[in-house]
């Protein structure tokens, strides 16, 4: 047993359930029990906090399923880089993982988990002393590293709580919770808006004080929020929805068969997340390698931070990653007059990124989550189904899949990738990427549902899901 090995068999985990499967009921109890959860650790403050420089990061944590300032401050962040880095290191064969086994999925998941515990430690630090999170005079900043760190740990937990008694995953679960949250504030609100106090902070309730008012450039810019909201709300389901089918057949059946569902978004909504997720962490890393030169007015640091990194809003800006991967607001801009050859050059290596990253993260997923053509022939296989016409073989099976799955996996991510994107430059309310993972993350949990649980739930629920 190697060393990796003993370390991650004696981690300490969430036990799963005894029974074969579980009830909706019971599901649904225990993912209504860790969104609680998530909400009140959202609230509870780090002891001793005295500067937040990640507050105007507010979009950024909706993604990342973090609170900038309370105890779950890093959210997401660790576990998702843990399986970015992870799954790059598997796709490029640099550490080589065997996902066919039970042996090598629990290597696997063992190795991501102690990857997350060591970025969390990492971030924690990062955050306390780059400036992120600055303690009061008199309190330790170590006291605020131990508190995320703690924060870090139970988001670890919670996710895993989701995963192996709840629907869906805790990731998706804390991203869409999120979102809802931001978008509800933002349409509904009827507090001032901190930039413009004479109109409300919500969408919804501006577009008519300015209509009343007499501001049509207000009116117009919320009424563009709202449209960019529904449309990628709509195109998303309606992405979602399209699939191909292949027509199988039971070999010992005569006469019987079933349609097996491709979706055209294969790979669902994973790799927006992971690049959205990676875009967030490079923001953060900016703003906090931008405080770190301003505190120690060192030539290299200040030099990393302003042209290695970047920086926005800031004399110095223009240069750097931070500059490339934080979208504009495309369409105020042309509302406003205020467009010009940056903001569309900005733009379009925005859309490029993202449909670029999802496409990569989309392959490397397909390889490492059992959805590549030979994993799923072997699944076909192994339960009764053939091609009608063929005979029953599993190279055969996985020829006609690759003809089917490496070009869904493509044009799905491109799908999903420029969708991000122009949700994102929309000015669409809330994040627009975290909008799209959150239509994403409800239809996926719907179809779930849907599939397993549609005869074990409540009669008033099975007609609502119907």
């Amino acid at each position: 047993m190697s060393f990796f090995d003993k370390i991650t068999n004696n981690l300490p985990e969430v036990a799963g359930p005894t029974q074969k499967k579980l009830g909706f009921n019971e599901k649904l109890k225990w993912t209504l029990i860790i969104l609680v959860l998530f909400f009140i650790l959202g609230v509870i403050p780090l002891y001793g906090l005295g500067g937040n420089a990640l507050e105007r990061f507010e979009i950024l944590s909706v993604i990342l399923g973090a609170k900038f300032g309370s105890i779950i401050s890093l959210g997401i962040g660790p576990i998702v880089t843990a399986s970015i880095v992870l799954q790059l290191l598997n796709g490029s064969g640099i550490w080589k993982f065997d996902l066919a086994s039970d042996e090598g999925k629990k290597r696997f998941q063992g190795i991501q988990k102690l990857m997350a515990l060591f970025f969390i430690l990492f971030e924690a630090a990062i955050y306390v002393f780059m400036g992120g999170l600055s303690p009061e005079a008199g309190i330790s900043p170590w006291l605020l590293v131990f508190q995320l760190i703690v924060g870090g740990i139970l988001i670890m937990f919670l996710d895993e709580v989701v995963s192996k008694w709840g629907f869906g995953s805790g990731i998706s679960l804390f991203i869409a919770a999120g979102v809802s949250q931001s978008i509800l504030v933002r349409a509904l609100s009827w507090l001032p808006s901190p930039n413009n106090p004479e109109i409300s902070a919500g969408a919804i309730p501006a577009l008519f004080q300015s209509v009343s008012a007499g501001d049509p450039i207000t009116a117009t810019l919320m009424l563009a929020g709202i449209i960019a909201t529904l449309a990628v709300f709509v195109i998303a389901v309606y992405a979602q929805a399209m699939k191909v089918e292949i027509p199988l057949s039971f070999g010992r059946v005569r006469g019987h068969g079933i349609r097996w569902p491709l979706s055209f978004i294969y790979t669902s909504n994973i790799p927006v997340i992971l690049v959205a997720a990676l875009l967030a962490n490079i923001q953060l890393w900016g703003r906090l390698a931008q405080n770190m030169a301003v505190a120690s007015g060192g030539k290299l640091m200040t030099w990393l931070s302003v042209y290695v990194l970047g920086q926005v809003g800031t004399a110095a800006s223009g240069h750097g990653l931070v500059e490339w991967v934080n979208a504009p607001n495309l369409i105020r801009a042309l509302i406003t007059g205020a467009v010009n050859s940056k903001v569309m050059a900005n733009s379009i290596i925005y859309i490029l990124i993202m449909m670029g990253g999802s496409v990569l993260f989309s392959i490397f997923w397909v390889q490492t989550s059992g959805m590549d053509a030979k994993s799923q022939a072997k699944q076909m296989m192994s339960s009764g189904l053939q091609l009608p016409g063929f005979r029953r073989d599993e190279r055969i099976l996985e020829r006609v899949l690759n003809r089917y799955i490496w070009p869904l996996t493509v044009m799905g991510a491109l799908t999903v990738g420029f969708l991000a994107a122009f949700a994102d430059l929309s000015g669409a309310l809330s994040s627009g990427t975290g909008l799209l993972l959150t239509v994403m993350i409800v239809y996926k949990l719907y179809e779930e549902i849907a599939k397993q649980h549609m005869m074990d739930m409540n009669p008033m629920m099975r007609k609502f899901m119907e």
